[in-house]
């Protein structure tokens, strides 16, 4: 999961030894979907079917309070999917949901019950612990290539991607290709649409002046021909800005 959450643990009993998981939990019972004209995640309906209960242990756990206190605990290697098939131990979620992580640290002697495939056991030795600002909305694809660089350049298992050669070479491409027309965070504005409405009309008379003056319409009604570009390229800014997709968590 990246960002990777990390979290740092006070309090503990230093003699003590701990087990420290993680679980992802729904914030509710909703399926969402991103409405691009409004920029917001909007309820879509009924949550989907429950999938099975996963729980992520902390590779260095078993380990003394002392031992969690001199550190900063790090998620980094938890993994997800959307496979409710999965046999390799990630934390399965639905796509378009919210969820919430959650910590737990577990005294030894409550951890009987404790499973990756299981539910957190309760009890008096079993602290938990969520954060507001950790609340996600899953989904499967980023449409914002502002995201998709971020999590490229920061995301430690990106590193294919980052490595010069083909892989960089042609995503910077398709990049370059589509910088115009999918732009991540530059907003067109009225004199944008004013120099391509230019451009279009400019194209169409180099294209007719071949001909004569008899069969160029367009320029006995140039605010006609000058409304009509506007609207088309209008329809395809708005076509396109549908594509941008949000700033996806």
């Amino acid at each position: 999961m990246f960002p990777a959450m990390r979290v740092k643990i006070v309090g503990l009993d230093p003699h003590q030894q701990y087990y420290i998981a993680m679980d992802i939990v729904p914030v509710d019972n909703k399926r969402y979907r991103y409405v691009y004209h409004s920029s917001k995640w909007m309820v879509a309906g009924n949550a989907d079917s429950p999938v099975p209960p996963r729980v992520y242990i902390h590779p260095d756990s078993l380990a003394s309070g002392d031992t969690w206190m001199r550190q900063v605990v790090s998620f980094d290697k938890l993994k997800l999917t959307n496979n409710e098939l999965d046999d390799q131990g990630h934390i399965i979620l639905h796509s378009m949901h919210k969820y919430q992580p959650r910590v737990h640290v577990i005294r030894k002697d409550f951890s009987s019950d404790l499973s990756p495939t299981k539910p957190v056991p309760s009890g008096e030795g079993v602290k938990t612990f969520s954060f507001p600002e950790t609340v996600f909305t899953t989904v499967t694809a980023y449409q914002n290539q502002q995201i998709t660089r971020l999590k490229i350049d920061r995301n430690p298992f990106a590193k294919g991607f980052r490595d010069s050669g083909r892989n960089r070479t042609g995503l910077e491409a398709i990049m370059e290709t589509y910088a115009f027309w999918r732009p991540p965070v530059r907003t067109l504005t009225f004199e944008d649409f004013t120099n391509m409405q230019k451009q279009q009309e400019q194209l169409y008379y180099q294209r007719h002046m071949a001909q004569s003056e008899s069969k160029l319409w367009p320029r006995e009604n140039p605010e006609l021909v000058s409304y009509a570009v506007f609207f088309f390229s209008l329809a395809g800014f708005k076509w396109n800005f549908s594509e941008c997709g949000p700033n996806s968590h």
